[in-house]
């Protein structure tokens, strides 16, 4: 599969992160709460304006705008 943002993902798709281009203390978040390359993450639900958008990772399950989450390039499961 090729590679794309983490927010072109539909409810209930796995996909593995790749890399992330954020920067500054957003990155520094994003590593924080354990999202960084190999982190397999999914996305459980969006909300009826389809942004925010919750991905579950790690056991845990964040909230992440559309525009923070292009910025996380992953890699889909087939």
């Amino acid at each position: 599969m090729p590679i794309c943002g983490m927010n072109t993902l539909c409810r209930g798709q796995r996909a593995t992160v790749s890399s992330i281009l954020l920067e500054g203390t957003m990155r520094r978040r994003m590593q924080d709460l354990g999202l960084i390359p190999g982190t397999v993450v999914e996305c459980r639900m969006k909300s009826p304006a389809g942004d925010p958008v919750a991905y579950a990772l790690r056991g845990t399950v964040v909230a992440l705008r559309n525009r923070d989450a292009e910025q996380i390039l992953v890699r889909p499961e087939a």
